[in-house]
């Protein structure tokens, strides 16, 4: 795909926590409208790429572009009002706040945002306990609040942090399903994720990390032929 259809472009993407060095230049590309996975063995740096992307880690060097913008200089606090949002992997909703509460609480940053009577419509969960507090909701009713309440806020990438650990299944496939229905409203997704049964069904193509590095990229498509490979690779 062409570079002019980049909605981010990271190169040679640096990152330290405290005296470590944790990505040590990752290259990366996200056209726009594109479902992007991010694979790699625990502690290669998958989710560093995410949190060094939206400027949570201080300490960092390279190039991120977002929308053709450079987003090294700009704050952290401003990062998501260009359009990204971060949904991490222990979700971060208020727990002492309401479902509702929780959904109107991130500013709406652009145009193009899913209204709350549509955010009700795909996760008729959180419309039937919006009066319930965070904390009194299941793991796959909190992850899918998370997730919906970016959603709400018009962003232009998704940038979503290992959504289906330790969920039972049939929460699984209703993620699925909606990142697919987001999919289809142009909605573009760079995604951490260990299960590749969930990511082989959202994702248009995968980038492979090893020590800090992405090592591999490859379309969805060759995804089986080379599972017994990334098993390997992966300790799986």
């Amino acid at each position: 795909m062409s570079e002019g259809r980049n909605l981010l472009s990271v190169r040679g993407l640096n990152a330290w926590y405290g005296g470590g060095h944790a990505l040590h230049g990752v290259d990366l590309d996200v056209h726009k409208g594109e479902t992007v996975t991010l694979i790699g063995r625990n502690g290669v740096g998958k989710t560093t790429t995410l949190r060094a992307i939206m400027g949570i880690i201080a300490k960092r060097t390279g190039e991120v572009r977002f929308d053709g913008q450079d987003l090294m200089t700009v704050p952290l606090h401003r990062i998501a009002h260009r359009g990204i949002g971060f949904v991490p992997e222990e979700r971060g909703i208020f727990a002492t706040l309401t479902v509702e509460e929780n959904l109107f609480l991130p500013p709406l940053i652009a145009k193009g945002g899913i209204s709350i009577d549509e955010i009700y419509e795909l996760f008729p969960n959180l419309k039937e306990r919006r009066a319930s507090a965070g904390i009194q909701l299941s793991g796959g009713e909190q992850q899918m609040l998370a997730i919906a309440r970016i959603l709400r806020s018009g962003v232009k990438l998704l940038l979503l942090d290992e959504p289906t650990e330790g969920l039972a299944p049939v929460i699984v496939q209703r993620i699925g399903e909606i990142l697919r229905t987001v999919k289809a409203r142009g909605m573009t997704v760079l995604l951490v994720e260990q299960n590749f049964q969930f990511a082989a069904k959202v994702a248009d193509r995968f980038y492979l990390m090893d020590q800090g590095l992405v090592v591999e990229s490859f379309p969805t498509s060759e995804l089986l032929a080379r599972q017994a490979k990334l098993n390997e690779f992966l300790g799986v």
